[in-house]
């Protein structure tokens, strides 16, 4: 394993590196090479014995995960390489074997793109501030490896995972409900029938393929368009519930019997009111961006609301320092302290079911005290100048009080929304929310035209 790791160029890890993962466009962006040194590098800055190491379904991270392997041994790692895994199952591994982990995923971004989501020993968080720019210097500094290097052997740990997440419920109170859960195409089509198989449920599996090339529909949950095909198989089935996961399955989004989509800030109102009733009063997370009938709710079932940055290395630090049990993202994604802090889609989609079969009334029902608001979604929209863009939208309203803590958010009083740019794409992303429709689309069509 002895030689030359090629430093990478300062443009190219500008272009890959994010606030909390590494993603860019493959061969152009993030290639064999850069892989390579990225391993080398993440080994060399952790110190460590063990890498675990997973990927996705996407074609190129096959010659990308030997490529990240070969770095890791490179510098006198050994790589536990735990093959296909979504990214949870991935978090799960490096907590549960306490050794730090690599998934090879671009998550909902299209076929073109891969990426690397890197953690710590008991998968705690790997970001900007929290290692990641020093292993960006790394790579961009090269390195000649000693000689010798590490071993690779391979592990399966599905099933350790499958029953880890079902701990996080009382099976023995599930009810056999009829749930359909939308994969897209991505790694859910592994990992779900491996949760679901031993419980009650009467489920089905849609698009459970793994395809990287995502040939039904993007494998992007939180746009409605992609949940057109489950809304109607929810309604011409007369499912209780579907389910729809992103493309490495760490994230979940649920549609009502209706087959009307349920929003993150929804479930995460929904799952916080099970960790606090599991667990007892204490701190509950919400990113920025959730609804504001989510601080609401958590307060009135015994909670200490806290509001945080969006982004799962943000969210994950702050559990650690705060102690919460749990925390959501309106983007679908939500961590539980006895996952590691990790973030689980399976976990919270369990834990709503479980709620679900608790109240036995449908799943509109059940949520219809939470939904308070009216909400615009995510609008993304490419700009030429983000700083400019941002600057302009906050002149516009500067009568209005402005937090700055993730973007850009002005408070209206009975309206706020949010203006961030994307970690992961060169997009501006506008949450806003208001007390009915109307007032939804009057104050999006002026952000909108703003933009332009």
């Amino acid at each position: 394993m002895a030689g030359r790791i090629d430093p990478v160029p300062a443009d190219v890890l500008a272009a890959i590196f994010k606030a909390y993962d590494i993603r860019g466009i493959y061969p152009e962006e993030l290639d064999a090479p850069v892989t390579r040194a990225v391993g080398y590098a993440f080994a060399a800055w952790s110190a460590t014995a063990q890498v675990v190491l997973a990927r996705d379904m996407r074609e190129s991270g096959v010659a990308l995960a030997e490529a990240f392997a070969d770095g890791v041994q490179a510098a006198g790692a050994d790589v536990i390489d735990i093959g296909l895994a979504s990214t949870d199952l991935l978090y799960f591994a490096a907590g549960h074997l306490d050794v730090p982990g690599a998934m090879l995923t671009a998550s909902h971004n299209p076929a073109s793109y891969n990426g690397i989501k890197l953690c710590g020993p008991g998968a705690v968080p790997v970001g900007v501030g929290t290692g990641l720019d020093e292993i960006a210097g790394r790579a961009a500094r090269g390195a000649l490896s000693p000689p010798g290097g590490g071993g690779r052997r391979n592990r399966d740990l599905l099933d350790t995972f499958a029953a880890h997440v079902r701990s996080f419920v009382d099976v023995a109170a599930l009810e056999p409900l009829r749930v359909v859960a939308d994969t897209a195409n991505g790694m859910g089509g592994l990992v779900v029938p491996a949760v679901f198989g031993p419980l009650p449920f009467e489920w089905e599996l849609m698009y459970g393929e793994l395809d990287g090339t995502f040939p039904n529909h993007p494998a992007d949950p939180i746009q409605p368009e992609n949940l057109v095909d489950l809304s109607e198989r929810v309604r011409s089935t007369g499912a209780d519930v579907g389910l729809a996961f992103d493309g490495d399955a760490d994230r979940v989004f649920l549609v009502d019997e209706r087959g009307t989509p349920v929003s993150g800030s929804l479930l995460t109102a929904l799952v916080a009111q099970a960790m606090l009733a599991r667990h007892g009063p204490g701190p509950i997370l919400h990113n920025l961006i959730c609804s504001r009938a989510v601080p609401e709710v958590i307060a009135e079932a015994g909670g200490r609301p806290m509001r945080t940055r969006v982004g799962h290395s943000f969210i994950k630090a702050e559990m650690a320092r705060t102690g919460a049990v749990f925390g959501g993202e309106h983007s679908g994604h939500y961590y539980f302290a006895g996952n590691y802090r990790a973030d689980s889609g399976l976990i919270a989609a369990l834990v709503a079911l479980e709620r679900l079969s608790a109240a036995q009334v449908p799943l509109s029902e059940l949520l219809a005290p939470l939904d308070r608001y009216a909400s615009s979604g995510e609008i993304n929209t490419r700009v030429a100048d983000v700083d400019e863009v941002l600057r302009r939208v906050a002149a516009h309203f500067a009568e209005f009080p402005h937090d700055p803590l993730d973007g850009l958010t002005v408070d209206g009083g009975d309206w706020w929304f949010n203006l961030r740019p994307s970690n992961t794409e060169p997009l501006l992303r506008l949450n806003l929310e208001a007390p009915d429709a109307d007032a939804v689309a009057a104050r999006v069509s002026k952000i909108v035209s703003l933009l332009a």
